[in-house]
């Protein structure tokens, strides 16, 4: 019986080669994601992937109803969960009083933090009680420093850093383990969906979401506690979010993801 691997935002993007490197290396999978093209996923992986077992799971995650069907549908299949890969995310762009909605911005709330503290609550229990499992949380490089104009998105993935951390040191002698995917800029539809597209940050140089999920698949293989994936650019931003004082920070931020900043 195959290693089962739980992927959420897996119709496209960073998430959707995640569950291709899951499914390559002999895993049965459960993708999720909220849109109707999470079928279509599905169906490509199990022509890629022969020998695995491709489950979809439609759910708007951004809801605890949501989650809960996620939950019911893993029950339903009797399978442990091996792996889970909490990579569902969402931003937006603008001015956080001016520009974004709060729906909006509670949005991103519900799906970034929310959701995953909602998941993993529900699914570690089951690998504690086996003494196995790993979980790889997708945070992102935004979350070492502060992120004008991107405010609650930022924030958002300094909470998953920060609570991955703090779970892996929980989970520790327990053979479960925790580990933090930092992207930094991905070509995905990141930008496109969060509004971002006139961004410096936007129109500059992008990451392979390929090999992203490639090193966070590594990283999580190897039980390592974080992976900055991507270019040297990533890492040099992590290293200097590590000194650099937040209204420093701050401010180079701002040059990069100001809109209308794509033409400074």
């Amino acid at each position: 019986m195959n290693a089962l691997a739980v992927v959420t935002g897996a119709s496209s993007g960073i998430g959707y080669e995640l569950a291709k490197v899951f499914g390559d290396n002999g895993f049965d999978l459960v993708v999720v994601a909220e849109d109707e093209r999470i079928s279509d996923a599905a169906s490509q992986l199990a022509l890629r992937c022969g020998g695995v077992r491709v489950e979809a799971v439609r759910a708007d995650l951004t809801s605890y109803d949501g989650v809960e069907t996620v939950v019911s549908a893993l029950r339903a299949k009797g399978a442990p969960v091996d792996v889970l890969a909490v990579n569902a995310g969402v931003g937006v762009g603008g001015d956080f009083v001016r520009d974004t909605s709060l729906d909006d911005n509670l949005e991103i709330v519900d799906l970034n933090v929310r959701s995953s503290v909602h998941l993993a609550h529900r699914l570690l229990g089951g690998m504690v009680d086996r003494g196995e499992g790993k979980v790889l949380f997708t945070s992102s490089i935004a979350a070492t420093g502060p992120g004008p104009f991107h405010s609650v998105y930022a924030a958002s993935k300094a909470f998953l850093a920060s609570f991955a951390q703090s779970l892996r040191e929980e989970l520790r002698g327990t053979g479960v383990s925790v580990t933090t995917l930092m992207p930094g800029p991905t070509d995905t539809e990141f930008f496109d969906r969060a509004g971002m597209q006139d961004t410096k940050v936007a129109t500059g140089d992008k990451d392979d979401p390929a090999e992203v999920a490639k090193q966070g698949f590594e990283a999580l293989m190897k039980g390592d506690d974080h992976v900055v994936a991507g270019s040297l650019r990533n890492k040099v931003q992590a290293v200097a979010g590590r000194v650099a004082p937040d209204p420093v920070k701050a401010k180079v931020m701002r040059k990069m993801t100001e809109p209308g900043s794509a033409e400074s």
